[in-house]
């Protein structure tokens, strides 16, 4: 029965370090790239015809 107090404590420990880290990278603006992801799809479009022609 103690195993399972040990897992269940070592597992919320390790959800609340994640949940940390998860909160610096927003607070620093990991996340705050709006632009990149609506014309990705056209810039390797883009790419991939000029590797065609080459």
């Amino acid at each position: 029965m103690s195993v399972i107090y040990l897992l269940l404590t070592l597992s919320i420990l390790v959800a609340i370090v994640f949940f940390i880290a998860f909160l610096y990278s927003v607070k620093n603006g990991q996340f705050d790239d709006f632009y990149t992801p609506s014309v990705r799809m056209l810039f390797e479009d883009e790419l991939v015809q000029e590797n065609k022609n080459k």
